[in-house]
């Protein structure tokens, strides 16, 4: 604007002028009802869903088949679904109905069957809009640093899960909490998703869990995206797609939960098979009771989430160990 001297705005050849502030502007949130029961749940709440949105008809049956699990479980459940999958392999890739149309699916879900929900955003301008609808709003790993989502993200006073980016180290998540914090908004969750190990695979460092708890909020384990091998599958004709390694999310989901979390993140499928996205690496439906009963043993005799105290003064001849 040309009220603006030059000095107050930087230009990128693919982007409109973007104003620099000095200081952010800071919004007063208080901890949600829901980041709370999240804090406290015991042994770990579960986001869990199909990876997009296919249709109302589908989604309705996976939040209603679901929560009959989790309600006889009593497990604290989130619904989770993607109305866009914006980082796919391929252009030509199904990426979900669109942010309007997805909102409307999610907020119908949401009213019938009485569930907070969970979505991810890509880019600033959708906050506004997914904020009105979604209880929890993801930011993908790839974007866990982008500065400008976390904060617009923030400002809509949701809870945040950020999931950790493959290339980072634990560490980085501090800082990413605190850039929601520092917008005002104190309901932030951290997710570990895997780190690359290569090119095409990926590993857990259960030790992740542990380290990612000095950002000072929940922390949670993606046991479904952990196991994906990016760009692993070759095609008929050439190109690429993503696989995964589906008969080891068992041995994954229950280091995490022996190491200690508060939330567990999940992709579930009816018909993993023929699910237009991340199929090698969604859950079955027909599974998922006897996967999430044992994780829910697990968690109830772990002291993973309880810090460990040594005693370093040296044991005489007199000790009784």
């Amino acid at each position: 604007p040309a009220s603006l001297p030059r000095s107050s705005f930087s230009l990128h050849p693919t982007s409109r002028p973007h104003i620099i502030t000095t200081k952010p502007i800071i919004m007063s949130f208080q901890e949600s009802k829901l980041y709370k029961e999240c804090k406290n749940a015991d042994p770990f709440f579960l986001m869990a869903g199909p990876n997009v949105i296919q249709s109302e008809e589908h989604i309705f049956k996976m939040c209603r088949q679901i929560k009959s699990v989790t309600d006889s479980l009593d497990i604290k459940f989130i619904f989770k679904s993607s109305f866009d999958k914006a980082n796919r392999t391929n252009i030509n890739s199904f990426r979900g109905p669109g942010m309007m149309e997805g909102l409307k699916v999610l907020e119908k879900v949401k009213t019938t069957f009485d569930v907070p929900i969970v979505t991810d955003v890509h880019e600033p301008y959708q906050c506004e809009a997914v904020g009105k609808v979604a209880d929890i709003m993801q930011i993908p790993a790839f974007l866990c640093r982008q500065t400008d989502l976390l904060v617009a993200a923030a400002k809509t006073g949701c809870i945040i899960n950020i999931k950790k980016g493959q290339f980072c180290a634990a560490s980085v998540m501090r800082n990413s909490a605190e850039k929601v914090r520092a917008s005002g908004n104190p309901n932030v969750m951290v997710c570990e998703r895997g780190t690359m190990f290569g090119y095409s695979d990926l590993i857990v460092d259960p030790r992740n869990l542990v380290w990612m708890r000095d950002a000072g909020c929940p922390v949670v384990a993606d046991i479904t995206h952990s196991l994906q091998q990016p760009a692993g599958k070759s095609l008929d004709g050439g190109g690429v797609a993503s696989g995964g390694l589906r008969d080891l999310i068992p041995t994954i989901a229950r280091t995490c939960v022996a190491t200690g979390l508060d939330g567990i993140f999940m992709e579930v499928h009816d018909d993993p098979n023929s699910s237009p996205v991340d199929g090698p690496t969604q859950w079955p439906l027909r599974n998922f009771r006897e996967l999430l009963e044992e994780l829910k043993e697990i968690g109830k005799v772990s002291k993973g989430k309880s810090p460990c105290h040594f005693d370093l003064t040296p044991a005489g001849d007199d000790f009784m160990p």
